[in-house]
């Protein structure tokens, strides 16, 4: 299968002052074309600060990504927005809407940010991911008149208007309740059944185990690297040895 995210000897500090915090420590990890990869890791660990690096919203203090082929570190801030806005989907916690533009509004703005002129095909492709999330009868409504669950899908069928080669959710169930917050992972799951390459950060083993693949970070690196199914339980070992250690 074809290897879609390569990232190698990736290190990123950030600077406070005299004060610096090294958030990754040579993490190296490749993605295939169609998995579905869940990262985990407590608070601190380099979850985000990771997505963040593969999705070109930051730069790596030393090491590569490589994604579809483009290195992002050698690109001009032109470069990574264009590659951003044409491969890359974003899936956010807190859904980042737009509450004075309606719901299909919200799911088209990358489309026309991107330039693509077709507005025809861009509203049948916004309403048929509105209609396979279950959602077609809110595209008139705006954000806020929406429950947590509805606005993350609207936040998916966004974050997938442009056909993305990649789509990057960070916590993505972490601002609903549980009810919701499956439904959004099943959601996710059905698109990667259907090809959609997905990289996702949590904190929750429940979540990370509807992934193919988990990958555990601690202090910024990798720890761990197992089947989807078997989260809860290194999560589980992961937590009492730390507490083993701590006490």
């Amino acid at each position: 299968m074809r290897c879609l995210v390569e990232i190698n000897e990736l290190h990123k500090t950030y600077h406070t002052g005299d004060v610096a915090f090294e958030a990754l420590k040579g993490v190296s990890l490749d993605v295939s074309a169609g998995d579905f990869v869940a990262i985990m890791g407590p608070s601190g660990s380099g979850k985000s600060t990771l997505l963040q690096l593969v999705g070109g919203l930051d730069r790596p203090t030393a090491g590569s990504v490589r994604v579809d082929g483009h290195t992002l570190h050698t690109m001009d801030e032109t470069g990574l927005a264009r590659f951003r806005r044409t491969h890359i989907g974003f899936v956010f916690q807190f859904f980042h809407l737009v509450d004075n533009l309606t719901v299909q509004a919200n799911v088209e703005l990358p489309a026309l940010l991107a330039r693509r002129k077709d507005r025809r095909a861009i509203r049948a492709r916004s309403t048929d991911l509105l209609t396979s999330l279950g959602i077609a009868d809110q595209a008139p409504k705006y954000p806020w008149e929406l429950s947590g669950g509805q606005q993350q899908r609207v936040a998916i069928a966004r974050a997938l208007i442009n056909q993305p080669t990649l789509l990057l959710a960070d916590e993505p169930t972490g601002n609903l309740d549980s009810a919701s917050g499956q439904e959004v992972l099943a959601i996710l799951s059905v698109f990667n059944q259907r090809g959609q390459t997905t990289l996702i950060v949590t904190h929750d083993a429940a979540a990370a185990a509807q992934a193919r693949r988990v990958l555990f970070l601690h202090d910024g690196r990798i720890v761990g690297d197992v089947p989807g199914g078997d989260a809860r339980r290194i999560a589980q070992q992961l937590a009492e040895s730390e507490q083993e250690q701590s006490g």
